[in-house]
């Protein structure tokens, strides 16, 4: 007897409890003790309905991550499923926390579906690569509709139980927090009112309302190619849906199943689960003991009211985390608080946020011109611009008057940590928290622990991380870290293809191809070309052995090119859009370059224009590891995917490295080091020793 689901008795109401915390996850205990209690309700003769709840904090959350990748052991949870609809009683799910995936899958094999008001619902399948395959694609449509269900699972976004039920996916919901007395009551309910068996897989009316619009699908069809570019599986879901319209459940669900099979061989879903488990993973970090506690954090300050000060103090407010934000002039400070206001004003009008909210998120914001006004922050944010000196001298005065235990951090991108530190008398409470712009939208907060933070504050700024919903990973000290050193590496090269006769929309696109969501060229004019611009020339003012050679970029830069803000850079906009469109007088600009250079342009492949863009990626990445600035291949690939927009399909770049193989990555840029005599294109020592001894960056392990 399998102890993770239990029969209990309330009158004439049985009630199946799955118990396998943390969440209830679909393993092989829970399913065959699923088909187990059902049927001793069926022969129990004193039972008249079943109830199927979780216990704990949540319904059912779907698969168990602990038999991914293993051979799947029966009963299959489509088989389960199909098993509770043929139940010869009626059956009510319970819904409280989550019903995702197999959970949801569940959920609609009962006859009734009842919520608490917090639940949510969904099937994220597509997130990983794949497609409900419990009956999910079949069961959905014929409660929703064909249109939302193709809506609902193709983008993974979960619904609240208030939206489940406008969509005919709930039959109740009620307020509360008891759900086993909510979901007895309304299986009593259902008794006293003798309603009768709704089994899912024998409605039509949501199915005949679709076949009204012989286009539905097709039309479906086109809008998930566009909003999903590349991706297998979102094609795949519409694929099962139209079986439901055309063909009976037993059919459709057997369709499904070819489907789902076919999206379990494909490279995304290899790419997409490896992603999912790597940011798991990331979160913990490598070297740094169970015993390391957070500190308190109940209130944060920022210093800088710019663009990134102000989105770093929205993130904290959005959490209900008191944020003091400095700046050094009132003029900044105002505009800086005037666009945290039409930032949130923004977010009212599309309707996902409600005024009263705005108001309390702007009341957790105090503006202050005064370094005395921080002494009482647990947690100082630095957001000012990337300046050495300028970043040592903030430290310095907050040395001064923050309290003792809190922690200093800084938003630098690319700057000594240890260097910063030394600015204060307290160099364990100092780390960095690179947040990405803009911050209160990008997922990524890269954070940076120098020689001497100490392991609690490490432990901190990781668990703040979460709160302030981020996807946190612990990198070390070295220029541009982990996500900005490797970019820079795609950079030099994109800006010499172009130099040697590409174009930059030609690099751009080859990129976007890959799965990008914009090029380099085109992300340069979002950034801002002169940002790049500064940087390469404090490193050639520093005497940097590794900083590029002035090139034509900057020299766009030094005519006020700086990309969208200045209305043109590398392409040109039209005002109030931000469309890139090849500017004629940027190519007589590259044409004149390689004149005074004296480079015959030539043509430049596009294979080549992958191959130098990522495998030195690749390659410094490989150094990166090798270095010990990130612990494991997973945490770089987690902080391209969530910072910078690599295909998550793809798994990121170390991981993308092991499908092409490191063989084929060394042999190619031995060749391009060679013949384009470009010396940093030579493989790394980590790069060649792996590809000679037949292994990837998945043998990798991560320091204990």
């Amino acid at each position: 007897m399998s102890e993770m689901v239990k029969l209990e008795r309330s009158g004439k109401v049985g009630v199946l409890v799955v118990d396998n915390p943390p969440v209830n996850a679909l393993g092989q205990a829970v399913r065959q003790g699923l088909l187990d209690r059902l049927a001793e309700a069926e022969a129990d003769p004193e039972i008249a309905i079943v109830v199927i709840l979780g216990a704990g904090r949540t319904f059912m959350a779907g698969a168990d991550i602990r038999e991914f990748g293993k051979p799947p052991m029966p009963p299959a949870l489509g088989d389960v499923v199909d098993r509770i609809e043929a139940s010869r009683k009626p059956v009510v799910a319970a819904i409280h926390g989550t019903a995702f995936g197999g959970g949801l899958e569940v959920a609609m094999g009962c006859d009734y579906r009842v919520a608490i008001a917090s639940a949510k619902v969904g099937l994220p399948e597509v997130t990983l690569g794949i497609l409900p395959g419990a009956g999910g694609t079949q069961r959905l449509p014929r409660l929703a509709g064909v249109e939302a269900a193709i809506d609902m699972m193709t983008t993974g976004a979960p619904k609240s139980a208030r939206e489940a039920l406008e969509l005919g996916i709930l039959d109740e919901v009620v307020e509360g927090a008891d759900i086993r007395g909510v979901g007895v009551a309304f299986a009593e309910r259902v008794l006293a009112e003798g309603r009768q068996r709704r089994r899912t897989g024998d409605l039509d009316e949501r199915l005949q309302e679709a076949r009204r619009d012989p286009g539905m699908i097709e039309k479906a069809r086109q809008v998930v190619e566009k909003r999903s570019r590349n991706l297998v599986s979102p094609l795949l879901i519409v694929d099962a849906v139209e079986a439901a319209l055309s063909l009976p459940l037993r059919e459709g669900l057997k369709k499904e199943r070819a489907l789902f099979v076919r999206a379990l061989e494909t490279p995304q879903r290899r790419g997409l689960v490896h992603a999912f488990f790597a940011q798991r993973e990331a979160a913990k970090v490598a070297g740094l003991s169970p015993d390391a506690r957070p500190r308190d954090v109940g209130e944060v300050a920022v210093i800088g009211a710019g663009t990134m000060g102000g989105g770093i103090a929205m993130c904290f407010a959005n959490v209900g985390i008191p944020v003091t934000l400095l700046e050094s002039e009132q003029s900044a400070l105002d505009r800086g608080v005037a666009t945290i206001r039409r930032n949130y004003e923004s977010t009212v009008k599309k309707g996902r946020l409600q005024s009263a909210d705005m108001d309390k998120r702007m009341g957790l914001i105090r503006p202050t011109l005064s370094y005395d006004d921080l002494a009482q922050a647990d947690l100082v944010i630095e957001a000012i611009f990337e300046s050495m000196e300028a970043k040592k001298d903030v430290f310095g005065r907050l040395d001064k008057v923050a309290k003792p235990g809190a922690i200093l951090a800084t938003n630098t991108s690319t700057l000594d940590v240890n260097e910063i530190a030394s600015a204060t008398t307290r160099p364990q409470d100092v780390a960095g928290m690179h947040f990405f712009s803009p911050a209160n939208v990008m997922k990524l907060l890269e954070n940076v622990r120098a020689s001497q933070t100490a392991p609690d504050v490490q432990a901190t700024i990781m668990e703040v991380g979460k709160r302030i919903g981020k996807v946190p990973v612990m990198v070390g000290v070295c220029y541009g870290f982990v996500g900005n050193r490797m970019l820079h590496r795609r950079t030099r090269e994109a800006i010499d293809l172009v130099e040697e006769g590409a174009s930059p929309e030609a690099v751009d696109a080859v990129l976007t191809d890959f799965g990008f969501p914009m090029g380099q060229f085109a992300m340069s004019d979002l950034a801002g070309i002169d940002v790049g611009w500064r940087i390469r020339q404090e490193r050639r003012k520093a005497g940097d052995p590794d900083a590029q050679a002035p090139n034509w970029l900057d020299r766009l830069a030094e005519q006020g090119r700086f990309g969208q803000k200045t209305g043109g850079g590398v392409y040109a906009y039209e005002p109030g859009d931000r469309t890139p469109r090849p500017d004629p007088a940027v190519a007589k600009l590259i044409e004149d370059w390689r004149r005074e250079k004296n480079v015959a342009p030539r043509i430049v492949e596009e294979q080549e224009i992958l191959e130098r863009c990522l495998y030195a990626m690749v390659n410094e990445g490989a150094k990166i590891l090798d270095e010990g600035i990130a612990a494991r291949p997973g945490d770089i690939d987690t902080i391209w995917i969530n910072g910078y927009g690599f295909p998550a399909y793809r798994g990121g770049p170390m991981f993308w490295a092991d499908e092409v193989g490191l063989p084929i990555i060394v042999e190619a840029l031995e060749k391009y080091a060679a013949k384009l005599d470009r010396p940093h294109l030579q493989p790394s020592p980590l790069l060649r020793r792996l590809a000679s001894e037949g292994k990837g960056f998945a043998s990798l392990t991560a320091p204990s």
